[in-house]
């Protein structure tokens, strides 16, 4: 494991305070931790035991943290038998967690931050979110997703060139910031198409000065983040990457997660668990 790593991850049973569904097998689950909602950065992820029956763990990215009720919340989707197991799983249960895991963002400096988060890419940009000061910050949050999305949402009275009256995410409605849903689907307030033309549609409406202050975010499938990279290249803009990779150890010991990385010196090969899972967009997708 990395140094840097070493004595920030922590392994502990925690226990499930909550496990609520949503529609297309989409869930959030809220497990105790006092160490993990003090120490997590935006961006971090936590290693998961399911099940008993499964002795592989699962990374999944933390969404959000609640430090006064010491809880945080992952956002999963069932997509085989290790997520499936653990959607079985009831409150009051303890599930082994190991986290802390990773980077985070760098957003302290970036005063226009734009978060795309598509599907289960959605977690990190909300994590993110949760830690932004709107004092000098101006913030925008562009989710996605191709079924219902798996959190409250409500229509809001604002109004852009692209889109009137937009459903925004409950939650990030509640922390003051903007946050606007697409989706090639038809949903009330929804904007249809990819989050990237979405992205666009915002970024075109700002000036050149404006434009100098943004710092795009995102996380979510290799080709929408690939897509990002290439409208933060072409509006010339920063750009940070969060890429998801099946994982073994996800403490950096079996190199399973490893991905080729643009350097000063040349390529090289990088662990997404414990080098990433953020990386500059310019190093990756080469």
């Amino acid at each position: 494991m990395n140094k840097s790593h070493r004595g920030s991850v922590k392994l502990e049973d925690c226990e499930i305070i909550a496990h609520k569904k949503y529609e297309a097998d989409q869930f959030v689950l809220t497990l105790a931790s006092d160490y993990i909602s003090n120490n997590t950065k935006p961006g971090q992820f936590v290693h998961a035991t399911v099940s008993e029956k499964l002795l592989m763990r699962r990374p999944i990215s933390i969404m959000s943290v609640n430090s006064k009720e010491n809880t945080f919340d992952l956002l999963y989707k069932v997509v085989g038998d290790g997520t499936r197991e653990l959607s079985k799983r009831k409150v009051g249960e303890q599930i082994s967690v190991m986290g802390p895991i990773g980077n985070g963002f760098n957003f302290d400096s970036v005063k226009r931050p734009i978060m795309i988060g598509g599907g289960v890419g959605i977690p990190p940009m909300v994590a993110l979110a949760q830690q932004l000061n709107l004092k000098t910050q101006k913030p925008l949050a562009i989710f996605g997703s191709e079924v219902e999305f798996p959190f409250e949402m409500e229509i809001t009275d604002k109004s852009y060139p692209f889109i009137e009256n937009p459903a925004t995410m409950s939650l990030l409605h509640e922390w003051e910031i903007d946050c606007l849903l697409t989706s090639n689907s038809d949903f009330q307030g929804v904007y249809k198409g990819y989050v990237t033309d979405l992205a666009r549609e915002y970024l075109n409406t700002l000036s050149v000065e404006e434009l100098r202050e943004v710092k795009i975010f995102a996380c979510g499938p290799d080709m929408m983040l690939k897509a990002v990279k290439t409208l933060a290249s072409q509006l010339n803009v920063e750009c940070e990457l969060s890429l998801e990779e099946f994982m073994a150890c996800a403490i950096g010991g079996c190199a399973g997660c490893v991905v080729e990385i643009e350097t000063e010196i040349g390529k090289s090969m990088k662990r997404v668990c414990v080098d990433g899972p953020i990386f500059d967009a310019n190093s990756i997708f080469q």
